[in-house]
């Protein structure tokens, strides 16, 4: 429900774009009356959203079950997503002049041009994207161990959550949908909630989310595995975790790589 909500309000904001578009009448639209302006504007934003933003969530996918450098899949998704968005660009102008077959070079140019706007709001998603992942990856980082002294803190609350046969010796979340599979010393257990949420049930557990779809206990890493630019770390039980470009910094500085 929480992803059909955030669609439904992507499409909202969507539609009025293509409102005010229609209201402004950029590109030579405005000489077509409103109506047909509305239509070409709202069916251009909302099908460039159904394109893109599917194309993008499987650049991210095959990022991360592939171990594909993430950047070379966001370009990948954008040149294929703007095939598609070229043809629609080309049709929806028929909502304001009779259309005909394009030669080559004017679908090339079409291509061209849808290619570019698309690059620029892919790099603005892009860098959003790394912003807010490294904000969520600085919070969970492992603190300093408190002072014997101080009394010794009640069990973080998700691990109420797991069933007895799993145990409660937490090595790794996992994002999966609206699941987080939970790896154990013992075992695995599929718990609904999103990833977040049992990250902040996590709170003072000796972990970090490492990426995106990762929270991993400091205890479990056995190895640090390194290819170029790209980190994963080996867990107990041979389980292997990307590290997110955005988090190798800060992990290398708190010690988790030093291994």
């Amino acid at each position: 429900m929480t992803r059909v909500r955030t669609v439904l309000i992507d499409l909202a904001i969507l539609a009025g774009i293509g409102f005010m578009l229609a209201l402004l009448g950029p590109f030579g639209s405005f000489a077509a009356p409103f109506p047909r302006r509305l239509a070409y504007w709202v069916c251009l934003t909302i099908g460039g959203y159904a394109f893109y933003r599917p194309a993008l969530g499987g650049a991210e996918w095959l990022s991360d079950r592939l171990d594909l450098p993430r950047a070379g899949t966001w370009v990948a998704a954008c040149l294929v997503a703007t095939v598609p968005m070229s043809i629609l660009v080309w049709g929806a102008g028929g909502f304001y002049q009779p259309l005909g077959i394009p030669s080559f070079e004017v679908a090339a140019a079409y291509y061209g041009n849808v290619l570019v706007v698309a690059a620029v709001l892919c790099l603005i998603f892009w860098f959003v994207g790394e912003n807010a992942e490294r904000r969520r990856a600085l919070p969970h980082l492992l603190r300093a161990p408190a002072p014997v002294a101080e009394a010794v803190p009640p069990p973080p609350r998700f691990l109420d959550r797991l069933p007895a046969s799993a145990g409660r010796d937490l090595i790794a979340l996992e994002m999966q949908d609206h699941y987080v599979l939970a790896h154990t010393a013992t075992g695995q257990a599929m718990i609904l909630m999103r990833m977040r949420d049992a990250v902040a049930e996590l709170d003072g557990h000796e972990g970090a989310q490492v990426h995106r779809s990762w929270w991993v206990a400091r205890k479990a890493v056995r190895e640090v595995k390194r290819d170029g630019r790209n980190v994963r770390l080996v867990l107990t039980r041979g389980l292997e975790v990307p590290v997110a470009r955005a988090a190798v910094a800060t992990l290398q500085q708190s010690g988790w790589l030093s291994r």
